[in-house]
């Protein structure tokens, strides 16, 4: 269900295996209770969050005034993030930037928009992937709900395994992987890394030769060319 991969004082980070949700579904454990049973804590604090499909690194506060400080980066978007994804064919563009509104499409889809009165904005560098599908480093500077997902989806290439927009995709998992995380927490800077790799319930696919020589390239993703965004 989750890996516990840093203990501090104030947080906790934790590998979210996938196909676990983070709020109690039907029939679903409670995760952050397991995680609590394990690190000895009375109660942890969701900071952020990651949908049911996606495995990767979540920040769990120890306390109230941890959690209002860490939600407080989220929101003033302090906090870099950085996501893996595996697209299902080659996208119209290589590499660029997703911006445009979201909005409910049927079910528990989202749609993009032209307009940009409060747009999601996701930015993303590609490499080829085995048999025609596609490696994806995406950096979200907003955090909108399934944005990457609709983001992957808008350039032609929706995430290998997504049961919801990419119904007839067949694969052990959807595979989008909440890959690095970077901010600075009370005057010290924190950046985790989460390889996929390292991990065999998150899925076979990021063993694909061509997959793996992708991650090693975007190992340290803060480092990498990433284009300024114009206002």
């Amino acid at each position: 269900m989750f890996d516990i991969l840093f203990n501090h004082s104030d947080f906790l980070i934790i590998n979210k295996h996938p196909d676990v949700s983070v709020h109690k579904d039907d029939g679903d454990t409670m995760l952050l209770q397991e995680v609590a049973k394990q690190s000895g804590d009375n109660q942890l604090f969701l900071v952020h969050r990651l949908d049911k499909m996606t495995s990767g690194l979540l920040i769990l506060a120890r306390h109230s005034q941890a959690a209002s400080v860490l939600s407080s980066l989220f929101a003033q978007r302090q906090v870099g993030k950085f996501y893996l994804a595996i697209g299902s064919k080659k996208p119209k563009k290589k590499q660029g930037l997703v911006r445009g509104d979201m909005a409910r499409s049927r079910r528990s889809s989202w749609m993009l928009l032209n307009s940009l009165e409060n747009p999601a904005v996701t930015q993303f560098f590609s490499l080829a992937g085995e048999d025609g599908e596609r490696l994806f480093l995406c950096k979200p500077h907003t955090g909108k709900t399934h944005q990457i997902r609709v983001a992957l989806k808008s350039v032609g290439s929706a995430i290998v395994g997504d049961p919801i927009y990419n119904v007839a995709s067949d694969a052990d998992r959807g595979y989008l992987h909440a890959f690095a995380l970077r901010f600075e927490y009370l005057g010290e800077s924190f950046d985790f890394i989460c390889d996929p790799r390292d991990y065999p319930q998150l899925g076979s696919k990021w063993l694909n030769s061509s997959v793996q020589a992708g991650i090693e390239q975007w190992l340290s993703p803060w480092q990498l060319n990433w284009p300024v965004i114009k206002k």
